[in-house]
C-alpha cells in the first residue's frame, strides 16, 4: 500500500511539473511534504540517506556555479563576447548565426545552460534588432545548442550532474565520453541551420555597417572584477578536470571557487547570491525526496528487475533502448525530472551489467538520449522554458509549435547520430 501511495504522488506530481499549470517549485515541495506525511520517507531517509535522500553534491554544485556565473554577469562579458561575434561575422546573418550558437555551446559546456541562454538571449534581441533580422530563428538555434554543447561536460545540463552523482562520473569521463560526438552533432547542427533557418538570413549593408561602428570594448564595465572571475573560472574548470588527481568532488569545487571570488573582490555577499535561481535548487531537493520515496518503498527495484528482464543481459539492445525511450520522454516532459527517476534505474542496470564500458554506455545513453531529446519540443528542457519566457517578455512570442516544428528534426536528427556513436565505440 505504501508503494502504491508513493507511487500515486510521484505520478500526479510528475503530471503536473509536465502541464506547467502549477509552478514546478511548488509541486516539487508538495510531493515532497505528502511523502514525509504519509511517512514513506523520514527526516534521516530524506536529508541524510546516500541512497534515498536530498543529493547535496548536485546542490551544491549549482549553488556555487550560480553564484561565480553571477559575479561575471556583472562584468559585461557576455555582452562583450556577443557583440564581438557579430562585428567578426561583419552582418552577415548565416555567419553571425554560426558564431553565436558556437559561443553559446561552448559556454554551456562550462555552465549550466539556462544560465548561458538568460546571458545571450538578451545581446542576441540587441544585435538582431540592430540587423534588422527576425530575432526568433536566433533564439531558437542558440536554445538548441545550449542543450547539445550542455551534453559535452558534468556542468553542462542539469540531468549531466544528477547521472554523475548517481554514476560515479568524474568531469573527465563525460570530458572523453561524450565531448568528442558533442563536436560533430554542433557540425551538424550549424549545417542544420542553414536549411531549417535559411529564410531568416536576409542582410542589410547599411545596418551591417553600423553594427560594425559598436565598441564592444564598451560592454566591459568592471575590468578588474572580469580578469578576478575569469581566473577564479579557470581554476575551477582545472579542478574539475584534475579530479583524479586532488580528489575533490565538484560540489566542493564550485564551493571554494564562489567563496573564493566573493573573498578576493569587492562584490558584496548579497549581490553575489542576489543571482542564484533559489527556486531551482528547492526543486532539486524536492524532487529527491519524491525519488527516494520510490526507492524506499522498493518501485524502483521493481522497475529495475523488470527492465533487466525485458533487456536479457543484453547490452545492445538496452543501450539503444534506453536512448530512443529517453529521447522520447524528455521530449514530452522535463529532462531533470526524468534523469532523477530513471537514474536509480540505470545503476541497477550498470551493476548488472558488471559496469565498465560496457555498463557505462548505458549512463551516456541516458545523458544523450536526456539531454538532446530536450530539444524536441518547447518543454523538454529548462532552458527551453527560459528562452520562450524571455521571447514573449520582449513582445516576440514563440509558438510552441514553431519551436517544436524545429526541434523535432534536430532531435531525429541528431539522436540518430547516436547510434552508430555508441555502437561502434561500446558495443
Amino acid at each position: 500500500m505504501t508503494a502504491v501511495t508513493a507511487l500515486v504522488i510521484f505520478v500526479a506530481a510528475y503530471i503536473l511539473i509536465a502541464s506547467e499549470k502549477v509552478p514546478r517549485t511548488a509541486v516539487a515541495l508538495g510531493g515532497a511534504a505528502l511523502m514525509l506525511l504519509f511517512h514513506i520517507t523520514d527526516a534521516e531517509k530524506a536529508f541524510f540517506s546516500i541512497k534515498t535522500g536530498v543529493d547535496w553534491n548536485v546542490i551544491f554544485l549549482l549553488l556555487g556555479m550560480m553564484v561565480i556565473v553571477s559575479v561575471l554577469r556583472q562584468t559585461g562579458v557576455f555582452e562583450y563576447v556577443a557583440i564581438w561575434a557579430a562585428k567578426r561575422a561583419r552582418g552577415k546573418p548565416y555567419r553571425l548565426m554560426v558564431m553565436l550558437v558556437v559561443i553559446t555551446a561552448v559556454a554551456s559546456a562550462l555552465l549550466d545552460n539556462v544560465t548561458t541562454v538568460l546571458l545571450i538571449a538578451p545581446v542576441t534581441f540587441l544585435v538582431c534588432e540592430r540587423l534588422g533580422l527576425k530575432v526568433t530563428p536566433y533564439l531558437i538555434a542558440e536554445v538548441m545548442a545550449s542543450n547539445i554543447g550542455g551534453t559535452a561536460t558534468l556542468v553542462g545540463d542539469p540531468p549531466n550532474i544528477i547521472i554523475a552523482s548517481k554514476g560515479g562520473l568524474s568531469f573527465n569521463d563525460f570530458l572523453s565520453h561524450l565531448a568528442p560526438l558533442v563536436v560533430g552533432l554542433m557540425a551538424v547542427f550549424c549545417g542544420l541551420c542553414r536549411w531549417l533557418f535559411r529564410s531568416a538570413f536576409v542582410y542589410d549593408q547599411e545596418r551591417a555597417i553600423a553594427v560594425m561602428a559598436l565598441n564592444e570594448r564598451e560592454a566591459i564595465t568592471d575590468r578588474r572584477l572580469l580578469w578576478q572571475g575569469l581566473a577564479v573560472l579557470g581554476l575551477v574548470v582545472a579542478a574539475f578536470v584534475l579530479h583524479p588527481v586532488l580528489h575533490y568532488e565538484p560540489s566542493i569545487v564550485a564551493l571554494l571557487g564562489a567563496g573564493l571570488l566573493v573573498a578576493a573582490t569587492k562584490v558584496t555577499t548579497e549581490q553575489a547570491l542576489a543571482e542564484v535561481e533559489w527556486p531551482t535548487l528547492v526543486f532539486f531537493a524536492g524532487l529527491f525526496v519524491m525519488v527516494g520515496g520510490l526507492v524506499e518503498t522498493g518501485v524502483i527495484g521493481d522497475i529495475s528487475e523488470a527492465a533487466a528482464d525485458a533487456t536479457d543481459g543484453r547490452p545492445g539492445f538496452a543501450t539503444m533502448l534506453l536512448l530512443g525511450a529517453s529521447a522520447a520522454l524528455s521530449a514530452i516532459v522535463d529532462n531533470i525530472p526524468y534523469v532523477a527517476t530513471m537514474s536509480p534505474i540505470v545503476a541497477d542496470l550498470v551493476q548488472q551489467q558488471g559496469g565498465g564500458d560496457g555498463g557505462h554506455v548505458l549512463w551516456w545513453a541516458l545523458a544523450l538520449g536526456a539531454d538532446l531529446g530536450g530539444n524536441a519540443t518547447a518543454v523538454g528542457a529548462s532552458a527551453n522554458v527560459v528562452v520562450l519566457g524571455i521571447a514573449a517578455r520582449n513582445g516576440t512570442p514563440i509558438s510552441f509549435w514553431t519551436f517544436t516544428k524545429y526541434g523535432l528534426i534536430v532531435t531525429t536528427i541528431t539522436v540518430g547520430l547516436c547510434v552508430p556513436y555508441l555502437w561502434l565505440r561500446y558495443l
